[in-house]
């Protein structure tokens, strides 16, 4: 989601040198839909269905850009999902800086809490950075991180979100929490709760057999698991381990 693994050392570089970046992305960061023109995506920061329930700053467009070489892994997984009568759904993929700068904005004002019956329903929004779940820097802006889940085929229809239904908390069983067309992972997206930590353990045995055939794939095509997001993975050997990017998805 927000937190990332890097090092705090990777912080102060990556602050060093993201205002000398140039605005355009660099040649090797591509659409997605170029290498896995298949994958389904549910851009959530280019909608009002997300944590902060608008629109987030950088995201002009609902793509998918990854380094080609992630796009290029992310494209076996598909492969090998694909065969299986399944397919990969993306909810987000680069992350400009500004985007992470709008969330760190949102977080400390603590009066806006329009989301938190669904996102956030048992922390304290002043707890949000406490807890991690907001950070100022993420993974997401180097280019090879993505937050994603898997759809059976054919993809089933997902309502659009509506905001003005009543939330439902993101933590409530399949049923009564907003209807993804996702295969049941135990939580919705960007559920700021210990329940979608990879391998939490108090899940049905076919919340947990989801998570386990994400995770497999992933890793077994070079992609690092994130242990409190079952949604988020880094490519390993990624191409800018250091460099935090901030042009707009467009």
């Amino acid at each position: 989601m927000h937190s990332s693994s890097h090092t705090a050392a990777f912080c102060f570089v990556a602050l060093a040198t993201a205002f000398s970046l140039p605005e355009e992305p660099p040649a090797g960061i591509v659409d997605v839909r170029t290498v896995v023109p298949d994958i389904v995506l549910d851009v959530r920061y280019a909608t009002q269905h997300n944590f902060v329930g608008r629109l987030i700053k950088g995201y002009e467009a609902k793509k998918c850009l990854l380094t080609k070489k992630a796009a290029e892994a992310l494209k076996r997984v598909q492969d090998e999902l694909r065969e299986k009568g399944f397919s990969l759904k993306a909810y987000d993929c680069y992350r400009p800086q500004s985007a992470v700068n709008d969330f760190v904005a949102w977080g400390r004002d603590l009066s806006d809490t329009r989301m938190k019956g669904e996102f956030y329903p048992n922390v304290a929004k002043r707890n949000l950075f406490r807890d991690s779940y907001i950070a100022t820097k993420s993974s997401h802006s180097r280019a090879s991180t993505i937050d994603l889940t898997i759809v059976p085929l054919p993809v089933p229809l997902q309502p659009e979100f509506n905001p003005s239904v009543p939330l439902r908390s993101c933590e409530n069983a399949r049923a009564n929490r907003f209807p993804d067309n996702s295969i049941d992972m135990g939580t919705g997206y960007d559920c700021f709760s210990v329940r979608s930590h990879t391998a939490y353990p108090h899940i049905t045995a076919a919340q947990k057999q989801n998570r386990r055939l994400l995770r497999s794939l992933m890793r077994r095509h070079g992609f690092l698991s994130l242990r409190t997001e079952w949604w988020h993975y880094t490519l390993a050997n990624e191409p800018y381990p250091r460099t935090y990017f901030d042009f707009p998805v467009q």
